[in-house]
């Protein structure tokens, strides 16, 4: 995988930065969390972790039963907890982690040992980016990712990659926040420094929905779920971030119609 490709906001943020060391992201998941059914008048790491599990366990229920038969990849597989989860949990025929940072791949790794150990055949981790996955067309039963797609610099070459490597019948599976529209992105951009700096894109979601028509998928579908993500997650970085951090201003977005939180399905035809 050629570094060159990594942004450089991207690079710093999960390389030497190593996002999953932030108080915000406890647990080392680095996602956002679904927080339905958690309590979150006083939340602590614990309620942290679960929620980030949680989230996890919404997109892989998205698959179909029986699970054990399905080979699954995980795209923007981060530490590796996510796909180690899927294949404990749900019990998948094998889940591998692609990520396009190489300290990723490492942690993910070193973190997943024990895993790899036991389930030598079944879990993996590698290199490998959104448009370039790498996996023979047609060889997945499932692809997902969860909370990675607004690092993206575009998302019609995952569309195309993500129909290239699912056989007839796979599905897809994406969940993270995207923009109302493109005409909000100036805003997003003044209220957010993740996108302000370039870390995160602004996608649209209707643009990424076409994206998944045109490249051959069916009974495409997105749920807003950003009612269960940013009121809880707003009331944890009460306690954990600085007064006044922008972090803070996602639920401020989310409320003023900017961007929402959505898990986008699809089936290739």
């Amino acid at each position: 995988m050629n570094h060159d490709r990594i942004p450089a906001t991207v690079r710093q943020t999960y390389g030497a930065g190593d996002l999953a060391m932030a108080a915000s992201f406890a647990g080392g998941f680095i996602n956002f969390g679904d927080w339905h059914g958690i309590d979150t008048r006083s939340p602590g790491p614990e309620d942290r972790v679960r929620s980030q599990e949680q989230l996890y366990r919404r997109v892989l229920g998205a698959f179909p039963a029986p699970a054990e038969g399905l080979r699954l990849a995980e795209v923007g597989c981060g530490r590796g907890l996510g796909a180690a989860l899927a294949l404990r949990e749900f019990r998948f025929a094998g889940v591998t982690g692609v990520d396009i940072h190489p300290d990723q791949v490492e942690r993910a790794r070193a973190v997943n040992a024990k895993a790899l150990a036991t389930f030598p055949d079944r879990l993996a981790y590698t290199l490998g980016a959104a448009d370039e996955l790498p996996f023979p067309d047609g060889s997945l039963d499932g692809v997902y990712s969860v909370e990675a797609a607004q690092h993206f610099r575009e998302l019609t070459g995952f569309a195309r990659e993500a129909a290239r490597v699912l056989r007839p019948g796979g599905r897809l599976v994406v969940t993270t926040f995207f923009s109302s529209g493109p005409e909000v992105a100036e805003r997003l951009s003044i209220l957010l420094a993740s996108f302000a700096d370039g870390l995160d894109v602004a996608h649209p979601l209707k643009d990424f929905t076409a994206d998944l028509a045109d490249a051959g998928f069916g009974n495409v579908s997105a749920e807003s779920i950003g009612e269960h993500v940013w009121p809880g997650l707003d009331r944890y970085l009460e306690d954990t971030v600085p007064p006044g951090h922008w972090a803070r201003n996602f639920l401020t977005a989310w409320q003023s119609g900017l961007l929402d939180y959505h898990v986008v399905t699809a089936d290739r035809t």
